[in-house]
């Protein structure tokens, strides 16, 4: 006999925690134990039911989805967690892997991809959904391969984070106001390339958003 997944939902919108219900309810191996409305109490019931799962809305009274996956990390949780969000936003993304979150799937996405989603993560796997493809993450995991035909640049006295010359190209442009995909037009790679290279940056200096890598740059003369 197949062992039940066990799952917290938490959303404050009680319409969209019956949706979701609902929609694990037609597989008799999910069982939805409890569901609350902000993040404080997401952690509270985690940490007093143990679920296998915890499906969590991002933006939430007193505690947010990714504040409260942080949260439960810090209690060496083993409860694996997916975060919903309206937005497709890399900040997002990128905070919410960073926090410890397995999953982050956008709100209008279709059952087949939902139920994929929390299968994959279900398995021990990783699920993102939008434009922020899976290479970015596995990067961010450290199990990225991407930048093993890259040598750091010298182009630079103050780069001391490993930069090759094709980030530094990519991080004048971004810098400059373009978006990913006006870069990959101007240097004719593909959006994802160029997704890859950008992300790459963010991580080797440390930062979640275009504001704080404009900062860095400039603090270590990168550009």
């Amino acid at each position: 006999m197949e062992k039940t997944t066990r799952i917290v939902l938490a959303d404050d919108h009680s319409l969209v925690r019956d949706g979701i219900r609902a929609l694990l309810e037609e597989d008799k191996n999910y069982e939805v134990i409890g569901e609350v409305s902000n993040g404080k109490e997401a952690v509270e019931m985690v940490l007093k039911k143990h679920p296998d799962l915890l499906i969590i809305d991002i933006r939430m009274p007193e505690m947010n989805g990714i504040e409260a996956v942080e949260e439960l990390k810090k209690h060496h949780s083993t409860t694996k967690c997916i975060i919903l969000s309206m937005h497709d936003s890399e900040e997002y993304i990128l905070k919410s892997v960073s926090a410890g979150a397995s999953g982050y799937l956008l709100k209008d996405t279709g059952k087949t991809e939902f139920l994929k989603a929390i299968s994959t993560v279900e398995q021990g796997g990783k699920y993102f959904s939008g434009d922020i493809s899976n290479v970015l993450v596995n990067n961010l995991l450290g199990q990225s391969q991407v930048q093993k035909e890259n040598k750091p640049t010298s182009k630079n006295a103050n780069n001391s984070f490993g930069i090759t010359n094709k980030e530094l190209q990519i991080l004048e442009l971004v810098l400059s106001g373009l978006t990913n995909k006006q870069i990959s037009e101007k240097l004719k790679k593909s959006k994802r390339t160029i997704e890859t290279h950008r992300f790459n940056l963010m991580r080797k200096l440390g930062v979640n958003n275009l504001m704080d890598l404009a900062k860095k740059a400039q603090e270590y003369n990168l550009v």
